[in-house]
């Protein structure tokens, strides 16, 4: 079998866009001249992303949204009260799959990934607790924000198309073309993210100071990325809905 078709499908597959023809043929031409350019990398790459939708389900099923809104109180002064914080330094969580909140509040609590005040919180948080947590803050609204018009054809071209000199693949082959996300790989929503502090986290990734992503796929991503390139894809992601 034809090695750049079988990583083609496995991408989307991986993406769950497999089927859905509108979205598959927005992907197809990016995945095809990525994967001519970079076929070993890439290769690499579809079969993580593949064996990493594997391996999550959604962990939140059973969360309860009605004690998780109880909870939340403790978590509103940096997060908002509906997920939606105010600084921009802190993350939006509203909006956000569940599965995804609840692996890193497990993470912060065993200290796969390190923040102090989280680590903090965390600390005292049962699995039901970080369920219901979760389960809350995925129900809520998303506010979107707005890209700086400087760095947005720039963070379309990573986002939708990937940087071929690098090895970079396209961002949306994991997040999806509006930044959704993909639940069942448990890769974030992204759409909406504050610019400030997707960009705080993609540096945190290329140094590797944050290493609690599966099978070190942000690492290698974010890796060879300059500073410019990572500001304006995260700026382009604060204004993508």
């Amino acid at each position: 079998m034809n090695i750049i078709y079988l990583s083609i499908n496995l991408a989307l597959f991986a993406g769950n866009y497999r089927g859905k023809d509108t979205i598959s043929f927005r992907v197809l031409p990016v995945m095809l001249t990525f994967l001519r350019t970079n076929q070993m990398k890439s290769i690499k790459i579809v079969f993580i992303l593949m064996f990493s939708s594997i391996a999550f389900s959604s962990a939140a099923d059973s969360g309860d949204p009605v004690n998780g809104q109880t909870l939340s109180g403790t978590c509103a002064a940096c997060h908002g009260t509906d997920g939606n914080s105010p600084g921009s330094q802190w993350p939006k969580l509203a909006g956000q799959h569940a599965s995804y909140i609840v692996k890193q509040l497990q993470d912060y609590k065993s200290g796969a990934r390190e923040n102090a005040i989280m680590s903090g919180m965390a600390a005292s948080l049962s699995e039901q607790d970080m369920q219901d947590l979760a389960a809350y803050y995925s129900i809520q609204k998303t506010k979107y924000g707005t890209a700086d018009p400087a760095y947005v054809s720039l963070g379309e071209k990573i986002y939708r198309a990937g940087i071929k000199d690098s090895g970079v693949p396209a961002c949306m082959a994991c997040h999806g073309p509006a930044g959704k996300g993909n639940p069942a790989a448990n890769y974030p929503a992204l759409a909406g993210q504050h610019a400030e502090y997707t960009e705080a986290q993609m540096q945190s990734w290329k140094t590797e100071a944050r290493a609690n992503d599966q099978n070190a796929v942000m690492r290698t991503i974010a890796g060879p990325m300059t500073n410019e390139q990572i500001k304006a894809v995260s700026s382009y992601l604060q204004g993508l809905r």
